[in-house]
């Protein structure tokens, strides 16, 4: 029985040091979000500078490098796809951890419970406060393992937020860049019918 016990110990450990990796990983998405969130905010700013000189002349709105925020859009946009899929990945991770501890404990309980049942009064006594400090610090993870659901989930709806913001915006500057394209080919198409009226 006391192999038994711990071995259930052992499991318990490890699956503590998979859940500091994993506590490890969200808070490394964590920062890579906030990142993400500084280079979309650098983007807009760049895009509307973009906008704002979109009244110079058409030779500028005709320049390759002013089409470049759509395309870093598009490379941001794989990237939080990328996170947001990682994210769905550590979440379900997570809750198979938190199901193979409630049964590491139901089994640990039930064992605990035969031991109990099974010696005399006067051994009962320090096997139960050994089941309670092990509950204890169990009912402890399982918080901090409810916690990091919760700080995982807030990150999951935030890349949601954060996608859908960007897609919005990348819409409105394809929008924009077909209007300048449109307006850039009126006035070639003017400025070569004023130059066909000049006489020779």
């Amino acid at each position: 029985m006391t192999c038994t016990i711990e071995k259930i110990l052992t499991d318990a450990k490890t699956l503590l040091e998979r859940l500091k990796e994993h506590d490890t990983a969200a808070e490394s998405l964590i920062d890579q979000s906030a990142v993400l969130h500084r280079r979309v905010a650098a983007m807009r700013e760049a895009g509307a500078a973009w906008a704002e000189k979109g009244q110079g002349a058409a030779a500028e709105r005709a320049d390759p490098s002013r089409l470049r925020p759509p395309v870093l859009l598009s490379q941001e946009n794989t990237q939080i796809r990328d996170l947001k899929r990682e994210n769905r990945e550590l979440w379900v991770s997570l809750e198979e951890h938190q199901d193979a501890l409630e049964l590491i404990m139901s089994k640990y309980r039930k064992q605990m419970l035969e031991l109990l049942q099974g010696r005399k009064g006067e051994d009962a006594e320090p096997a139960s406060k050994v089941h309670q400090a092990n509950s204890l610090e169990i009912e402890s993870q399982i918080d901090r393992i409810c916690e990091m659901g919760e700080v995982m989930r807030k990150a999951v709806q935030a890349d949601d937020d954060q996608f859908f913001k960007v897609q919005e915006r990348l819409a409105q500057l394809e929008l924009e860049n077909k209007e300048l394209r449109e307006l850039l080919s009126i006035s070639k198409e003017s400025f070569e019918v004023g130059r066909e009226d000049l006489p020779d």
